[in-house]
C-alpha cells in the first residue's frame, strides 16, 4: 500500500477480493466458493424434467406431498409481495 495518501491507489484484479477476504475473516467469517449447475444446459434441463417426471410418477408422491403440506411451518417467514403463498 502506498504510504502517500494523496497518491492513487493501482487495484489488481485480485487486490478487491483479498481485502474483501479479509474483511470476512475479521468477521469470523470463512470465504467458501460454490459451483451450481447451468440451469441454461439443455442437457441439464432434460435431466431436471426427467426426474421431476419420476418423482411424479412415485407410487406415494400424494402421501409424501401431504406429509410436507402438514408439516411446514411457515411461521415467521417474511414473503415478497409477488409470492403465492399456496404454492
Amino acid at each position: 500500500m502506498p504510504t502517500d495518501p494523496d497518491k492513487p491507489t493501482s487495484q489488481t484484479a485480485c487486490d478487491p477480493l483479498a481485502s474483501l477476504r479479509e474483511r470476512l475473516r475479521t468477521q469470523g467469517l470463512r470465504p467458501i466458493v460454490r459451483s451450481a449447475p447451468d440451469m441454461r444446459d439443455p442437457q441439464f434441463l432434460a435431466n431436471l424434467r426427467r426426474e421431476a417426471a419420476m418423482m411424479a410418477r412415485h407410487p406415494e408422491n400424494d402421501a409424501i406431498d401431504n406429509w410436507i403440506e402438514a408439516n411446514r411451518d411457515l411461521e415467521g417467514w417474511v414473503w415478497d409481495d409477488d409470492f403465492d403463498e399456496s404454492l
